[in-house]
């Protein structure tokens, strides 16, 4: 049987981590393209990739699936340059980018008649960047939005779920404009909004010098994804501008409506809001993994003496359990503080929270 050969276009957290699952299959052989010498030798040495290319033409034409993970602007790039080559049999074309509208745009010029696009959208993600922070298991469970020009057919597609079924992903087959919307509003508003209450602490901060000591608790956990790349986002920004720019208006009603509910101080009212605010919170869904990478956190007791910092991580890493991220959320002389710790997955979540319960501490998850 001859094996199946994928390009894959752009060798960061999505593209490496895609092209590390595709690569267990044995059937697949995976090849490697970026513009960084440098990435591509590490996921050559690391077995993230088979094979690796600076040539992307040569290398698309002896692809049967090309997969492009690079940023939007980069991706409509490329695809432009597929739409040129001669090929010799139909290729399948996909992408792993949170905006659909452009792309689709870009494919639907396309004038090439081996080329058959699909376009994709892994949505979930990682507090860390490039190949390096590359996993296998970083879509399992995760929702793989999949846009379907109008000439794929139905085995088309099934071929492209098969070269990614070691992603353990959930498909799910929208339309570019119902993708856009609702990514707009669970990933991409949210980061336009994280910016923004960052920029209204910086004006204020002119004020109060010591404002960035009180944000650094729950102010800083609820805008960290003003941190992510800003180069990235403007791509994305960009490219799904008159959605945001609606949800914009959106947001500018709801806080002109809020602001009604200040002033006029209905305690009734304001109660009403808001514990319809966290209903709806509450409810959302719980399983799976979200357009925005999820902080599976929880909160230690720990006591201001020596080594009680020491004594939490290591009973952590004799289980091989990974702490992402800690935080000492407050530890004031010869009394209990607490202790933040982000783990990689629900699962590692839960496995640490016992552990820590067995050893006598106090923890609590954050639902």
């Amino acid at each position: 049987m001859t094996k199946r050969t994928i390009l894959v276009a752009g060798l960061g957290l999505i593209g490496g981590s895609l092209a590390k699952g595709m690569a267990l299959d044995p059937d697949q052989h995976v090849i490697g393209y970026d513009i960084n010498e440098h990435t591509l030798t590490f996921a050559l040495d690391n077995g993230i990739i088979d094979e690796i290319t600076l040539d992307f033409k040569a290398a698309a034409k002896r692809a049967d699936i090309v997969m492009l993970a690079s940023p939007i602007t980069a991706t409509i790039h490329l695809m432009k340059e597929l739409d040129k080559i001669d090929f010799d049999h139909d290729i399948i074309v996909t992408d792993a980018c949170s905006v659909k509208g452009s792309i689709l745009e870009t494919a639907g010029g396309f004038v090439n008649e081996n080329i058959y696009f699909i376009g994709g959208h892994p949505m979930a993600g990682s507090h860390k960047m490039g190949v390096q922070a590359a996993k296998t298991h970083l879509f399992e469970n995760a929702i793989y939005v999949l846009t379907p020009t109008e000439e794929v057919s139905d085995e088309q597609i099934d071929l492209l779920k098969d070269a990614l079924k070691q992603t353990k992903s959930r498909f799910v087959v929208l339309k570019p404009a119902e993708h856009d919307e609702m990514t707009g509003v669970v990933s991409h508003f949210p980061h336009l909004i994280a910016s923004s209450l960052v920029h209204q602490a910086k004006k204020w901060q002119k004020r109060h010098p010591y404002l960035p000591e009180l944000a650094a608790g729950g102010f800083r956990d609820i805008t960290r994804i003003a941190s992510s790349s800003p180069e990235l986002w403007q791509d994305i920004f960009y490219h799904n501008h008159s959605k945001l720019s609606v949800m914009l208006d959106d947001w500018i009603q709801e806080m002109t409506e809020m602001k009604k509910l200040i002033e006029q101080d209905d305690k009734q009212e304001m109660i009403a809001y808001l514990a319809e605010a966290k209903a709806f919170r509450d409810g959302l869904g719980t399983k799976g993994k979200g357009a925005i990478p999820a902080f599976h956190d929880l909160y230690v007791d720990i006591r201001d003496q020596p080594g009680a910092l020491a004594k939490v991580i290591q009973l952590l890493a004799e289980q091989s359990i990974n702490v992402t991220n800690l935080r000492i959320l407050e530890i004031r002389e010869g009394i209990t503080g607490a202790l933040r710790l982000s783990l990689g997955t629900k699962e590692e979540q839960q496995k640490a929270t016992e552990l820590l319960k067995d050893n006598g501490y106090e923890v609590m998850i954050e639902i």
